[in-house]
């Protein structure tokens, strides 16, 4: 599976049964320069659309939302130490965490590529 988005410009790319989450291009362009990223715990259970991450930067403060319910099996600890990553390869290194999916029908909510990229045209 390719990557698949969200509107709030989270992406998710799927490794068998765990998505691989983070934000997108857009997300961190918007938010800029990143200070701080606050992740979650490893082994915590999260629905679709609850709070999973806070990104600080110098012009805000955000969240970013579970697109996808499942146990939490790793964080990018990478992030605690260069946060800015996020900043220098949002769709890449600098992902946040991943979920063991607990229900895979919410993967056909989210967006491929073609229809993120016709909302963001949208943004303009």
């Amino acid at each position: 599976m390719n990557k698949r988005y969200t509107s709030d410009h989270e992406w998710v790319e799927i490794e068998d049964d765990v998505a691989i989450i983070g934000i997108t291009e857009y997300a961190q362009e918007q938010l800029g320069d990143i200070v701080y990223v606050e992740l979650p715990e490893t082994g915590a259970e999260i629905k679709s659309g609850e709070e999973a991450v806070v990104i600080e930067s110098v012009k805000a403060a955000g969240e970013v939302k579970s697109p996808v319910s499942g146990v939490i099996v790793a964080v990018n600890s990478n992030l605690n130490d260069t946060p800015e990553t996020v900043n220098l390869c949002p769709e890449d290194g600098g992902w946040l965490y991943k979920v063991r999916i607990s229900d895979e029908s919410e993967l056909d909510s989210l967006m491929d590529h073609d229809a993120y990229q016709a909302l963001l045209g949208s943004l303009d």
